[in-house]
C-alpha cells in the first residue's frame, strides 16, 4: 500500500524529525524540493501513513512524528547510504590501530571511547554468552618478580587475562606442576561448570602444592566468572543522563542494572541489530540500541553498539559502527593469542571489569 511517492514523504518526515525533534505539518513536507506535490496531496498521505501505523499526531499539534515502525522501515529501506569520510576513517582507524596490545578487550574499549565522543551516545559493549564454550587452554606466564599472569581461552575464541601478585616467588618446579594440573583437570571442560567448589576439590587434591599454588587458583576462579553471564560494558554514561529527550530516573536504572540488557543482546551476535524502546522489558524508553557483532574465526566473541534517543541519526551513526566492528574483527583476527611477552599490560582491562 506504500507506494513511491508516500515512501518518500515517510523518509521526508522522519529525516525532519530527526533534526527538529518537533511536529511535521504537510506544508513543511510540500516545500522540500524533492517533493513535487501539492500540500493537499501531501496531507492526504500523511493521513494516509497515519492510519497504517507509520505516523501519529500529537493532541497539541497539527503535525504528526514517526512512529516505531516507521523508524524500522526507514532503518531497513528509506535511510540514505552514507559514505564515511578519510576524516571519520581515520579517527575511528586510531582508535583500533593505537592501541599497544591489540588483545579484544583492549581494542573493544579504545573503540567504546572513540564511539562515545564521536555520537555523544553511551556506548555498549558485550561479550557474547558462554553456553557452549569450553576451557581450551590454560596457562600461567612468569612477568616479573612475584607477578605471574594466568591466561584462559575457550572453545568459542574469547580470551581473559589476570595478573596475580604473590607474596613468594614459584619455582620452576611448581610452574610445570600447575600447568600439567589444571590442564588436565580444566581443559575440555564447559565454562559454567568452573564453580568455587569445583576449584576447592581441586586445591585440596593439590596437597603440598595447595599453599603455594592455591592464589594461583583464585585466578583462575576470577577468569572463570568473568566469563559467565556475558559482561557487559558501558562508556559515556554521562552522555545518556544527558538526553532531555530521555527519561533521567530510566538512564540512570539502566546505568546500575546494565546486565539486564544481556539476554536483550543476544540477537545482535548474528548480524547488526537495532532495537527500540518499545521492545520487551526494555529499560530506557523512547530510546534505541545499535548493535553490531565482533568476530574471530568465524565465530562471535561480542558486539558493540551505541544506546541513544529513538530520534537519532541512524544514517550517520550505523556506518561507525559497522567500521569499528569490522576493524576490530579484522585486528584480532589477523595474529593468534597475543605473544607472552605481551601480557602484563592486561592488568589494567581485567580490573576495569
Amino acid at each position: 500500500m506504500l507506494d513511491e511517492r508516500k515512501l518518500k514523504i515517510l523518509a521526508a518526515v522522519v529525516d525532519e524529525y530527526i533534526v527538529t525533534g518537533e511536529p511535521v505539518s504537510s506544508k513543511t513536507i510540500a516545500s522540500m524540493h524533492n517533493i513535487k506535490v501539492s500540500p493537499a496531496t501531501v496531507r492526504n498521505d500523511m493521513a494516509m501513513l497515519e492510519q497504517l501505523g507509520y505516523l501519529e499526531q500529537p493532541h497539541t499539534s497539527a503535525g504528526r512524528i514517526p512512529t516505531y515502525s516507521a523508524y524500522r522501515l526507514y532503518i531497513e529501506k528509506l535511510m540514505p547510504q552514507r559514505q564515511l569520510t578519510p576524516e571519520e576513517k581515520s579517527r575511528l582507524d586510531r582508535a583500533v590501530d593505537e592501541v599497544e596490545v591489540p588483545t579484544e578487550d583492549a581494542l573493544t574499549e579504545s573503540a567504546s571511547k572513540a564511539l562515545a565522543e564521536l555520537t555523544n551516545c553511551t556506548v555498549v559493549a558485550s561479550n557474547a554468552s558462554p553456553q557452549f564454550s569450553l576451557i581450551t587452554k590454560v596457562e600461567v606466564i612468569p612477568t616479573g618478580r612475584r607477578m605471574y599472569v594466568l591466561l584462559m581461552i575457550t572453545s568459542s575464541g574469547s580470551i581473559k587475562n589476570k595478573v596475580c601478585r604473590l607474596e613468594f616467588d614459584l619455582s620452576d618446579e611448581q610452574l610445570k606442576f600447575f600447568s600439567g594440573y589444571v590442564t588436565e583437570n580444566l581443559s575440555g571442560m564447559p565454562v559454567e561448570h568452573i564453580s568455587d567448589s569445583v576449584l576447592d576439590k581441586l586445591a585440596e587434591a593439590m596437597g603440598a602444592y595447595m599453599v603455594t599454588l592455591s592464589p594461583l587458583l583464585k585466578g583462575v576462579s576470577d577468569l572463570a566468572k568473568g566469563f559467565r553471564g556475558g559482561d557487559v560494558h558501558l562508556e559515556g554514561e554521562r552522555n545518556l543522563l544527558a538526553r532531555k529527550d530521555l527519561s533521567p530516573d530510566e538512564a540512570l536504572r539502566f546505568i546500575e542494572e546494565k546486565d539486564r540488557l544481556t539476554m536483550l543482546l543476544d540477537d545482535s551476535f548474528s548480524s547488526l541489530q537495532v532495537l527500540f524502546g518499545e521492545d520487551g522489558n526494555f529499560i530506557v524508553s523512547n530510546s534505541s540500541v545499535i548493535m553490531s557483532p565482533i568476530r574471530r574465526g568465524g565465530k562471535t566473541l561480542g558486539s558493540l553498539g551505541i544506546i541513544g534517543p529513538l530520534r537519532l541519526n541512524y544514517a550517520k551513526v550505523i556506518p561507525y559502527i559497522e567500521y569499528l566492528t569490522q576493524r576490530i574483527t579484522e585486528a584480532i583476527s589477523e595474529d593468534e593469542p597475543p605473544a607472552v611477552g605481551m601480557m602484563p599490560d592486561a592488568e589494567d582491562n581485567d580490573e576495569k571489569k
